[in-house]
């Protein structure tokens, strides 16, 4: 098969064999592929989970058809299916993944780039605004770094689970113009000062019940200061910054709840459960095209390089695609 593999030249398109499912795995035929941040690192090398390293096959979503699968897989999922889902090494002709992992396209007229870019929006923000962020009717969330495209299904997952107030942030104001759009009822810069007041200003001096936070970094003590006490925030990502002053005092004062999360160190079976309680919630509103990401652009698997570069950029809004 053909798949974008790294080397010390760099990421190069190669002939590889094509994977075997195991017993539990199902083998796919891809059709298009999700690129997000977490590909760039395993394009330059890095590591991320069981990823990385020369000879890696970079990309974590994609969507395709299910060309067989192993013995012990369930009979729900046949031959010829349409799947969508969270997809180690996707950034090839065939992936193979845990059976548990993919969910049947809910529309059989939904293009393969849209199917490809929604499993890791739907499975992250799920577990984060609704598991970890307890986002429930009448509850205020923030959502940090809002315009990504994980983002952007965050503020629609929290204004689907009845959130009063929907807070997203951006640094870029054209971005930031359009968060509304996807759920938002204030939209912050980050950079200017008086974010954290506007925030309190937004929920009657409280804060907010919960931060997924993308951003990390140096904004950690600010949005401790925008948290309700007894709120929490969710860890997700740290585009910010991996280490940076924390105020333990205002975080023992609030008495905030600090939750990492992250699929690297989840085991197999944690992340069916993840997979699962998403489908419960959401699959109804996304059958029901409640719950959609923009395409920014779509790229063809021989044009890996340039699709990088473009999501490295950090011009696009929502969600970079690639057909196989």
């Amino acid at each position: 098969m053909k798949a974008a593999v790294v080397t010390a030249q760099g990421l190069q398109i190669q002939e590889v064999p094509t994977p075997k499912p195991g017993p539990q795995q199902v083998l796919v035929r891809l059709r298009a592929i999700g690129l997000n941040r977490a590909d760039l690192g395993v394009a330059a090398g890095h590591a991320h989970g069981s990823q990385g390293g020369i000879g890696a096959i970079p990309g974590i979503e994609g969507a395709g058809e299910i060309v067989e699968c192993g013995v012990e897989v369930p009979k729900t999922l046949q031959l010829g299916m349409r799947v969508m889902g969270g997809m180690p090494g996707s950034y090839a002709e065939y992936a193979v993944v845990d059976w548990g992992r993919v969910s049947q396209v809910p529309d059989t007229n939904m293009p393969w780039e849209v199917a490809a870019t929604l499993p890791i929006a739907l499975q992250t923000m799920h577990d984060a605004v609704v598991t970890h962020g307890l986002c429930a009717p009448g509850k205020a969330i923030m959502i940090q770094g809002a315009s990504s495209g994980v983002g952007l299904m965050g503020l629609q997952i929290a204004k689907l689970m009845g959130a009063g107030i929907v807070v997203g942030s951006s640094t870029n104001p054209q971005k930031r113009a359009r968060l509304a759009e996807f759920g938002a009822t204030l939209a912050v810069d980050t950079n200017d000062p008086a974010w954290v007041q506007q925030v309190l200003d937004a929920t009657g001096g409280r804060g907010v019940d919960a931060v997924v936070d993308q951003i990390s970094g140096p904004l950690v003590s600010q949005t401790l200061a925008a948290t309700a006490i007894l709120g929490r925030i969710v860890n997700v990502g740290r585009l910010g910054g991996f280490k940076a002053e924390f105020d333990f005092d205002l975080h023992a004062a609030r008495r905030i709840s600090y939750i990492g999360v992250t699929f690297r160190t989840r085991s197999v079976e944690e992340v069916r459960e993840i997979v699962r309680r998403m489908r419960a919630d959401l699959w109804t509103a996304l059958e029901a095209g409640k719950l959609a990401l923009p395409i920014d652009k779509v790229f063809p698997l021989d044009q890996v390089v340039e699709a990088l570069a473009h999501m490295k950029a950090n011009q696009h809004f929502g969600k970079i695609a690639m057909v196989a």
